[in-house]
C-alpha cells in the first residue's frame, strides 16, 4: 500500500508539471518576469511575489512595498523600475486610483543594495472618470522611449510616456486612449510593430473566470491598434493570444520574456487551476510568432516521438545495422502479383532487432525515417531533476527501452544502456518562435558552454552554439 501511495504521488507531480509551474506558484496579476543575479522574480497584487532559482520551481519571497494591485516591472540599464496601482478598479470603493513607479538596484531582498526609491505618481483617475488608474504595463521600445499603459473594463485603456531616466511622466505628456473592453494591458514591440495586449472577459471568479488575452497592433505606440481582421481595439477588437485550457481557466496579465533571439516565453496567471484547488497560479508558455502575430505555444507533453532535423527532415537514430523489414519487393502494377491476396504487414518490432544491438554506449546519427525501432524515442519529464524557465528537464530514451540519449566528452552525442538521471542525460526542450524546437543537455562533460543538439551534416548530429537563423539547430518533434 505504501508503495502504491508513493507511486500515486509521483504520478500526480508529473501531471502537475505538465500543466503549470511547480513549488508554490500562487499569484494573482503577475508582473513581467525579471532575471536578477541568476534568479527569476515576479510580483503580484497585494504586495510580494515569487522567486525561482531555475524558472520552473517557484516560492514566495519577492518583496514589493506599497501593496495595491497589478504591478509590472522592467529592467532599464542596471536598475529595475517597478510600477503598481494604489487603488482603482473599484478596490477603494470607487474608480479613483493612482499609478506609481519606483526604482531598485536589485530585486534580491537579501542584497545590501536592496532599497526601493520613494514612489512617483505617473497617472491617476477620478471617481467619475472614464478610466481606472490600475493595471500598469511597461514597455521600452528600440528607440529608448518608455511607455506605460493602464485601465480596466470600467472605461478606456490609456497610454502615457515616461522618462526612462526618472520613471516619472514626461512633462506635458497627455494620456491617449488606445482600447476598450479589456484590462491588464501591456505593449510589446516586434519587427516594426507595437502590439497592445489586453485581458478580455470576466475577472476574479476562479475557475469560472472567462479572462483571455487578446491583442492588436500598430506602427505607432499611440495606435490605432487593429486586430487580424482590421478591428480597432478602441471598438472592441482583439485577436486571441491565450484562451482557457482544459483544466486551467482565466488567462490574464501577459508578460513577455526574451531569453535570446528565437526563444521567447510569455508569463500570465490562470485565475483557476483545477489541479491546484482552483487557485490562481503563475503560468509560462512559449511565444510563437505566426504571420506577424503572437500566439501561445504548447506545453511539451510526454510521449513517443520521432525527432526530425529541420536541416533536411532526417530522423535521429541509433547507429546500428539497418535490418530489412518483412515484405520485400512486390511487383504489383508490373504485370505480376495481381492475383495475390492483400494482407496487412506488421511493422518492425523492437524485439526483432534489439538483441543484435551492441552492448555499452551506442552513438547516434541522422538518416531517413523508416518507422524503425532504432528511430523511435520516448520523451518523459523527470520531475525530481528540476527545470528551466517554462518546463521540466526530460529524459530521451529509445521507445520500449531505458537506453538514454546523453551528451559526451568533446561535445558529442551517444546513448547509454541505462538512464541514471545524470546531468548529461537530462535535456531541456524549448519551443521556438517558429514552432520548431531547440534541444539542449543540462550538462556536457568537460564543457561549460550552453550548446544544443545540431545537425552537423545530413548524417551527423552533434552539439554546438544555438543560432535561430540556422536550421541545423532546429528540430521537429512529432508523435507517432
Amino acid at each position: 500500500m505504501k508503495k502504491n501511495i508513493l507511486l500515486a504521488g509521483i504520478l500526480a507531480l508529473a501531471c502537475v508539471s505538465a500543466a503549470a509551474q511547480v513549488g508554490a506558484p500562487y499569484i494573482h496579476d503577475p508582473s513581467t518576469i525579471q532575471l536578477c543575479d541568476g534568479k527569476y522574480y515576479t510580483f503580484g497584487t497585494g504586495g510580494g511575489g515569487l522567486i525561482s532559482a531555475d524558472g520552473w520551481t517557484w516560492e514566495s519571497g519577492a518583496v514589493r512595498p506599497g501593496g495595491g494591485a497589478a504591478p509590472d516591472a522592467i529592467k532599464i540599464g542596471d536598475r529595475y523600475l517597478v510600477g503598481y496601482s494604489a487603488t482603482g478598479g473599484g478596490l477603494g470603493g470607487g474608480h479613483a486610483g493612482r499609478i506609481l513607479t519606483m526604482w531598485n538596484k536589485t530585486l534580491d531582498p537579501n542584497s545590501p543594495d536592496f532599497a526601493y526609491s520613494e514612489p512617483i505618481e505617473v497617472a491617476h483617475s477620478e471617481m467619475d472618470e472614464d478610466c481606472d488608474a490600475i493595471d500598469i504595463g511597461l514597455l521600452m521600445d528600440p528607440d529608448g522611449r518608455l511607455f506605460c499603459t493602464y485601465g480596466t473594463y470600467f472605461g478606456n485603456i490609456r497610454m502615457v510616456e515616461l522618462d526612462p531616466k526618472t520613471g516619472a511622466r514626461l512633462p506635458g505628456n497627455k494620456a491617449v486612449d488606445v482600447a476598450i473592453d479589456c484590462e491588464a494591458s501591456v505593449m510589446i514591440y516586434n519587427d516594426g510593430w507595437y502590439y497592445l495586449l489586453g485581458t478580455h472577459g470576466t475577472c476574479c471568479d476562479g475557475v469560472n473566470s472567462t479572462y483571455n488575452i487578446v491583442c492588436g497592433r500598430s506602427r505607432k505606440p499611440t495606435g490605432p491598434f487593429l486586430d487580424n481582421v482590421g478591428r480597432d481595439m478602441l471598438r472592441g477588437g482583439g485577436k486571441m493570444v491565450v484562451a482557457a485550457d482544459e483544466r486551467q481557466f482565466g488567462a490574464g496579465h501577459f508578460g513577455r520574456y526574451i531569453e535570446e533571439p528565437g526563444v521567447e516565453k510569455m508569463s500570465f496567471h490562470w485565475e483557476g487551476d483545477l489541479d491546484r484547488s482552483g487557485r490562481s497560479v503563475l503560468a509560462i508558455r512559449p511565444i510563437l510568432w505566426k504571420n506577424g502575430w503572437p500566439e501561445a505555444g504548447e506545453l511539451f507533453q510526454d510521449g513517443n516521438y520521432k525527432i526530425l532535423s529541420r536541416r533536411r527532415g532526417y530522423a535521429l537514430e541509433l547507429t546500428v545495422d539497418f535490418v530489412r523489414a518483412q515484405g520485400g519487393m512486390r511487383m504489383f502494377g508490373f504485370g505480376r502479383g495481381q492475383d495475390q491476396p492483400v494482407t496487412k504487414l506488421e511493422g518492425q518490432k523492437l524485439e526483432e532487432v534489439a538483441p543484435d544491438w551492441p552492448a555499452g554506449d551506442i552513438p547516434v546519427r541522422i538518416s531517413d525515417y523508416m518507422a524503425r525501432p532504432h528511430q523511435k524515442w520516448t520523451i518523459e519529464a523527470v520531475p525530481e531533476a528540476g527545470g528551466f524557465l517554462g518546463g521540466p528537464y526530460v529524459k530521451i530514451v529509445i521507445e520500449g527501452t531505458n537506453r538514454a540519449l546523453a551528451a559526451a566528452e568533446g561535445a558529442t552525442l551517444t546513448t547509454v544502456e541505462e538512464f541514471t538521471g545524470a546531468a548529461n542525460q537530462l535535456w531541456r526542450i524549448d519551443q521556438l518562435i517558429d514552432g520548431t524546437y531547440r534541444i539542449m543537455p543540462k550538462e556536457i562533460p568537460g564543457c561549460d558552454l550552453p550548446l544544443c543538439l545540431v545537425s552537423v551534416a545530413d548524417s551527423t548530429p552533434g552539439l554546438a552554439k544555438f543560432d535561430f537563423g540556422n536550421d541545423n539547430c532546429k528540430w521537429d518533434l512529432k508523435k507517432h
